[in-house]
């Protein structure tokens, strides 16, 4: 039975997620059970997307991506892959009518990163933080809203926010591994083998504001969502907070992490402000 591909699909991408992230893991089983699978899909795509340009550098990576594009669009057209992670997604894209153009976007700041080093101009960072961050975003808030088109488009912006807001932190924070082992830059304007105190400070505030707009909108996310994303926004705060308080020499020079013992901190202040209605 078809049911019984399915359920292994949607335990693949359960699995891809847990394997690869457990900060997003975690917020994520703090979703409502409804829609906690929808989430894995989402994730379950987008990374293995990410892993082909970030990772396989002993292969075609371009031939590989090409691939995985192709598949991914017979998947949405076929409603069905032999890839459990794209059936997975293909499930989740129906289920939620998640526009293509969101899809085409990921994608697209995805090919970019097979070739391009350097972002000059802030109009080409903007293009490749929508595509690798926001339209995730937007995929995540069309199963928040679970089809609600009104309420889709009040949160729009504060979804696109956050989305680049914790793609931005993780630029931050792994500026060594993005420079030294894939030789890329992401920030415009910005020496980042002199990074100085100006330039981070200029970077957090950018960083903060976005996360003040996304904060505006988890408080009028409905209730199934609310607290899985406030986790998630809670742990990025966190993140930040911790990379505004390293000296920029030491960002340059090692990943900063929150400590699994503090994750677990925040989550029980989460919950707590959450069942206090302060969120």
């Amino acid at each position: 039975m078809k049911t019984i591909f399915d359920d292994v699909s949607y335990n693949c991408s359960k699995i891809v997620t847990q394997s690869y992230s457990t900060s997003f893991s975690l917020a994520t089983k703090m979703l409502a059970p409804s829609i906690r699978s929808d989430i894995y899909n989402i994730y379950g795509f987008v990374r293995f997307a990410d892993e082909i340009v970030d990772t396989f550098h002993e292969y075609d990576k371009e031939a590989l991506f090409n691939r995985f594009e192709n598949d991914m669009k017979h998947a949405i057209t076929d409603r069905i892959s032999l890839n459990p992670i794209l059936n997975a997604f293909q499930y989740t894209y129906h289920k939620y009518d998640i526009p293509f153009h969101l899809v085409e976007s990921f994608m697209n700041s995805m090919r970019m990163d097979l070739t391009k080093k350097t972002y000059e101009t802030f109009d080409e960072y903007r293009e490749y933080i929508y595509g690798s961050a926001d339209v995730v975003g937007l995929m995540c808030l069309c199963v928040f809203v679970h089809g609600d088109k009104e309420k889709y488009e009040e949160l729009k912006e504060s979804a696109m926010a956050l989305g680049s807001a914790f793609q931005k932190i993780n630029f931050l924070r792994d500026l060594k591994a993005d420079y030294e082992h894939l030789d890329r830059t992401y920030f415009p304007n910005t020496n980042l083998t002199e990074l100085d105190e100006i330039s981070k400070k200029r970077i957090v505030n950018e960083i903060k504001a976005d996360l003040a707009v996304g904060y505006s909108g988890i408080i009028k996310l409905p209730e199934q969502a609310k607290f899985g994303v406030y986790t998630a926004y809670r742990y990025y705060k966190k993140l930040l907070q911790k990379l505004q308080g390293t000296p920029s020499l030491e960002i340059k020079n090692t990943r900063i992490r929150v400590p699994n013992y503090q994750k677990f901190g925040l989550l029980a202040h989460s919950y707590l402000n959450y069942k206090l209605q302060l969120v």
